[in-house]
């Protein structure tokens, strides 16, 4: 079940509201644990009863944890992440890791290894590293853990999160999963429907109008593309994965922020960056800051005697994030193409950008982030280098694609929402039209743009039979 279906928008949502408005405060966690494993058992029913199971030798190892000292509690900490990164890298990596290796041994002519493919548990990503913080944190002694193992659960299994985040942290949310009830307001209510509706918005009437022309150009054969169409299709496919994976994490923000959570911001205008670093600054954020504090600090961080340490650091922080992002070399290399990216930062490009002034630098890191979602996007390496070879021969010959007028207008408005920006005062006013609370004409101007978008939107689902999920492939 997807946030952008017709089942999830007309029956699980308002039907969960509804109950979970009605009952008494001690049953409200209890029932959206509840409604959470109903919403994971759609989509995985194979795979709840292991993540259930996971969650709960988690709990009682961080709760010993929590109870030793010294070596102990680092024995118990190791164990946690060895559970944790143990499942994930069994569920998503095997298959990768198989297949590899049966091309190794095909190369000298040894048999391949027999192997059934496993099936890749719906959102493991995200909640794996929502163990990871839970268990740290509290190693840490950031927080103290939770008192109920259903209390945990539903921090990992929260349904608004639970597939493609924000990833949030266990000290981020701890307090109000035990006692949110100051937070459930009708100001909240209403701003967290708000939100949930532009995101609804930027999901089906953006992405998914950009994502049917990535597909279709990033299908063609890459040989037969013209510099047009090569330079189309990323383009597409830029503000297909912006615009999906910023909707859900708006409505994933919005619902959260209904039932009194505050959940992370995750994007916050990220192709108007000067730089790769500024892009990660911008760009999915909750994953920046778990890498940077989870990772990048324990490495050393900036903290090494040499600059060879730091950018070693840099590299396999970047390398881990492109493999956490899939199983495929194209993701692996991606990850290490924008720690490059980061590096050459440091070294010349941050003086570079200062000096050509602001809009010359976005433009060029645009262009720096389309090459790196091509890497994303393709199937393969082989498919990667010919689309990139592409996008620079300047052939100019007929395209041989027709655009059609609905593209061209939700391209120009993609257009408009991504770097409107870089406008001054456009970021505050954002933050504040999302957050702060508003006087009754302002309620009655943001509910009737949303029911109007989440109208339309449903309508746009209903009518057509594209509306695709991408996280499958993370």
């Amino acid at each position: 079940m997807v946030f952008s279906s017709s089942l999830f928008l007309l029956y699980f949502l308002p039907v969960f509201l509804i109950v979970y408005y009605f009952l008494d405060w001690k049953y409200k966690n209890l029932f959206a644990l509840i409604a959470s494993i109903f919403f994971y058992s759609w989509g995985a029913p194979d795979f709840i009863f292991i993540v259930l199971g996971s969650i709960a030798i988690d709990y009682y190892i961080v709760n010993l944890l929590a109870k030793s000292s010294g070596k102990n509690k680092r024995i118990f900490l190791s164990l946690s992440i060895i559970l944790n990164i143990g499942l994930l890298a069994y569920f998503k990596y095997a298959n990768f890791f198989i297949e590899n290796a049966n091309e190794i041994l095909g190369y000298f002519g040894f048999n391949h290894i027999q192997w059934v493919k496993v099936i890749l548990p719906i959102g493991i990503s995200f909640f794996t590293f929502q163990k990871l913080t839970y268990s740290v944190d509290v190693y840490r002694k950031v927080h103290t853990p939770l008192k109920k193992v259903t209390d945990y659960a539903l921090y990992i299994l929260m349904f608004p999160q639970l597939i493609a985040g924000p990833i949030v942290r266990f000290n981020e949310i701890a307090d109000r999963i035990e006692d949110r009830r100051k937070f459930e307001t009708i100001d909240n209510k209403l701003l967290g429907f708000f939100r949930f509706a532009i995101g609804l918005a930027k999901k089906v009437l953006i992405a998914n109008v950009m994502g049917a022309e990535a597909d279709r150009i990033f299908a063609m054969n890459a040989d037969d593309m013209t510099m047009p169409i090569a330079w189309i299709g990323v383009i597409a496919y830029a503000f297909q994965i912006y615009f999906d994976f910023a909707g859900y994490s708006d409505m994933a923000i919005g619902i959260g922020k209904m039932i009194g959570f505050s959940f992370p911001e995750n994007f916050n205008n990220p192709y108007i960056s000067q730089s790769i670093t500024e892009f990660w600054r911008r760009w999915h954020l909750t994953l920046s800051r778990w890498m940077k504090d989870y990772l990048y600090i324990p490495l050393g961080g900036n903290r090494v005697a040499t600059k060879r340490r730091l950018y070693f650091n840099l590299w396999i922080v970047f390398l881990i994030s492109g493999l956490w992002h899939g199983a495929a070399w194209t993701f692996i290399i991606w990850g290490a193409f924008h720690g490059l990216f980061l590096i050459l930062d440091r070294l010349f490009l941050l003086k570079f950008f200062k000096f050509i002034g602001k809009y010359p630098s976005i433009i060029i890191t645009f262009i720096i982030t389309l090459i790196g979602w091509v890497l994303f996007r393709s199937e393969n390496l082989s498919h990667t280098l010919v689309f990139i070879r592409k996008m620079f021969e300047f052939n100019f010959s007929d395209t041989g694609i027709y655009l059609n007028r609905q593209f061209i207008i939700i391209l120009c408005v993609a257009i408009f929402f991504s770097f409107f920006a870089v406008i001054k005062g456009v970021e505050n006013w954002q933050m504040k039209l999302f957050t702060k609370n508003k006087t009754i004409t302002g309620y009655i101007i943001i509910i009737s743009i949303a029911l109007i978008l989440s109208v339309i939107s449903i309508g746009s689902i209903t009518s057509s039979g594209f509306n695709p999920f991408i996280y499958f492939r993370f």
